[in-house]
């Protein structure tokens, strides 16, 4: 089973934060072991694991990597988004997470985080689950 996700990004850039959502279809799913793969179709936009109890993080992660990409560097592509191409790499487009005991195996302040470089936009992300 593949689950789609649909997402409505806001800005330029964003970290949304989709761990419950993961958690949601885990749970749905009722594997008791085995690993979800998270994958971003899109090549302006990745996932990713952070920390999530501090909402500085990902305002730090927004900032750095605006400053390390900036979206206005004399690029070629004409169609003006490279910057987000190039986010969009640096970052990745899937995640893959064990599940044991019917639970996601993250960190204590880990999070998943889908990441928009090109909005805002509607965009979707797949979620398989794959059990043992």
């Amino acid at each position: 089973m593949i689950e789609e996700v649909k997402i409505r990004t806001k800005n330029q850039v964003e970290f949304i934060d989709i761990t419950t959502i993961v958690r949601d279809i885990v749970s749905k799913d009722e594997v008791n072991d085995g690993i979800v793969v998270i994958y971003v179709p899109h090549t302006t936009a990745g996932v990713t694991i952070n920390e999530n109890a501090d909402p500085d993080v990902v305002k730090d992660m927004t900032k750095e990597i605006n400053e390390i990409v900036p979206f206005d560097d004399d690029y070629f592509h004409l169609e003006g988004n490279s910057a987000a191409h190039i986010k969009g790499s640096l970052i990745g487009s899937s995640e893959t997470i064990i599940i044991e005991n019917g639970a996601l195996v993250l960190g204590r302040w880990q999070g998943i985080y889908f990441c928009e470089f090109d909005g805002p936009r509607k965009r979707k992300l797949y979620i398989k689950i794959i059990s043992n």
